[in-house]
């Protein structure tokens, strides 16, 4: 019982501390100011995701600024300005950074704090996160990698389709921004261009926690701090009036709610292969076993069922789920009685024997194991980083980061479908010589997440970013070789992971080709 006890204390221990409430990182107010070199006016005719078009839903026409409820609303910011603290200047130039890349980063760090695989009770089973219950342990979600891929996909979709329908609404209701409109009010933001309502952060705010309430339920008074403090800076810096924060507001909790309603039947719900106790996924197993093969075995003590062994089934956002199977999934790799895979498994145990400080650097970089933002979230740090100089719009970077996601999430369900149809085992199952270098994950080896993962990435960031194009190939590679480095995966997994999931950013190009952004 102490055992126990200690499991439940630690756990919520560090979940308490990492909900405490930070100050803003001075690295971050390092940040530039959004300052785009293009405002992308024309957005609100771009194609969406989800939305059939760009007025699906309705945003009601805005007060005129001859009305004393206008007057009211810029004698508001005048009264938030007239005794600015140095906290909400810093408060300012942390949002003015973008609100879709600090929402971005809050969403990675969610994703880390929740990457904790559940401790097995005292009788040998793993208990499951519960959605209806996620404060109690195993706190719910477990952001492993191909949670983690959906989440970001789910918020970068709906915060961009939100952005197009603000981009529709300004060009239709033509309200200047109220630094333009009374000459009063200090804008401590870049002064935009733009028509201001409905407010493009608050279109983002709407968006961003409706759906981060639905992915983290646990973080309700989390995500809604952020809310208000998003809120509070728009005010404060004299870029938005309150009736421009509240339709963006309202406008980005309706795109989302569609996206929920997407997201409640996607089949996520049945992707941990556990009914009543009933361990469906052994369906795997006992495949391998009838083809004649070696079937993957957990190697956590006492064995933990797989990883999201049904994943492989969850609705893609850029192709559908008969393209996984007909033409992503790869050939089977090679026979666990063949001697091509003895010589894979023995190229394992060499480097396993063998390791040298430029591998292991590599191996610690690409790591992305518990408590990280996983391999998905590690690719959005490197899209942040490149895009950052780049001084794109807001509705720019919610486009970008939206073809990356939805092929990250796409990559993890063509990953996981592979995964569990071949079901092979991991080189330290075969041959327990082979020491590994970093952690071993709990799901088949065949194919590689990681390499599957940076092979979407880098092809999609490559056509966004076709200067950085080598660059993203060359970190795809170094993540992918990464794994056969630490002796967890097979030479094969890593080279097949790497072209499913080039195949994956082809659909996202083809994409991107035809939404009306270029």
């Amino acid at each position: 019982m102490k055992q126990l006890f200690t499991r439940y204390t630690i756990a919520a221990i560090m979940l308490f501390l990492a909900a405490c409430s930070k100050d803003i990182e001075e690295t971050n107010l390092l940040t530039p100011s959004l300052n785009p070199t293009t405002t992308d006016a024309n957005a609100g005719s771009w194609k969406p995701i989800l939305l059939a078009s760009a007025n699906e839903v309705s945003v009601p026409a805005p007060i005129a600024k001859t009305a004393p409820d206008y007057t009211a609303q810029i004698n508001e910011i005048k009264g938030w300005q007239k005794n600015i603290s140095e906290d909400d200047r810093k408060l300012v130039k942390y949002w003015n950074g973008g609100a879709i890349l600090r929402w971005n980063e809050i969403m990675r760090e969610l994703v880390a704090k929740y990457n904790l695989p559940p401790v097995q009770n005292e009788n040998g089973t793993y208990p499951l996160p519960n959605a209806s219950n996620p404060l109690a342990y195993p706190f719910f979600p477990f952001s492993n990698p191909p949670y983690a891929a959906r989440a970001y996909a789910y918020v970068s979709a709906a915060q961009y389709d939100a952005l197009i329908a603000a981009h529709h609404y300004k060009n239709l209701y033509k309200r200047e921004a109220p630094y333009f409109a009374d000459q009063n009010i200090n804008a401590l933001v870049n002064k935009s261009t733009l028509y201001s309502y409905p407010s493009e952060d608050a279109v983002v705010i709407g968006a961003s926690v409706e759906l981060l309430k639905l992915l983290f339920p646990g973080e309700q008074n989390f995500i809604q701090q952020k809310a208000e403090e998003h809120r509070r800076a728009r005010f404060i810096a004299g870029a938005n009036v309150r009736d421009e924060i509240e339709a963006g507001e309202a406008l980005g909790r309706a795109v989302a709610l569609k996206y929920v309603q997407r997201a409640r039947t996607d089949r996520t719900g049945a992707a941990a292969g556990i009914t009543n106790g009933v361990d469906l996924w052994k369906e795997f197993e006992q495949a391998a076993i009838q083809k004649g093969e070696s079937p993957w075995i957990s190697q956590e003590m006492p064995k933990r069922p797989p990883m999201l062994p049904y994943f492989g089934r969850v609705k893609p956002f850029l192709f559908d789920s008969l393209t996984v199977v007909t033409k992503i999934r790869p050939v089977a790799p090679p026979s666990t009685k063949s001697e091509a895979f003895k010589k894979e498994l023995d190229e394992v145990l060499y480097y396993s024997k063998n390791a040298n400080r430029e591998r292991i650097r590599m191996v610690h970089v690409w790591g992305d194991g518990v408590g990280t933002y996983t391999p998905p979230g590690h690719w959005n740090a490197i899209a942040a980083e490149h895009m950052i100089p780049l001084k794109l719009s807001e509705v720019r970077w919610a486009r970008n980061l939206a073809l990356l996601n939805m092929s990250l999430m796409d990559a993890a369900i063509v990953c996981w479908d592979a995964k569990f149809t071949y079901y092979n085992p991991r080189p330290s199952q075969v041959n327990p010589e082979i020491k590994t270098l970093t952690g071993l994950p709990n799901f088949p080896s065949y194919v590689s997440g990681h390499s599957t993962f940076s092979g979407a990435a880098s092809t999609i960031l490559g056509h966004l970013i076709p200067e950085k194009a080598s660059l993203f190939t060359e970190m795809a590679l170094e993540a992918s070789f990464s794994r056969l480095y630490g002796a967890i995966h097979y030479r094969s997994d890593c080279e097949v992971g790497l072209e499913m999931g080039k195949k994956v950013g082809s659909y996202a190009i083809q994409r991107a080709q035809n939404d009306g952004a270029n």
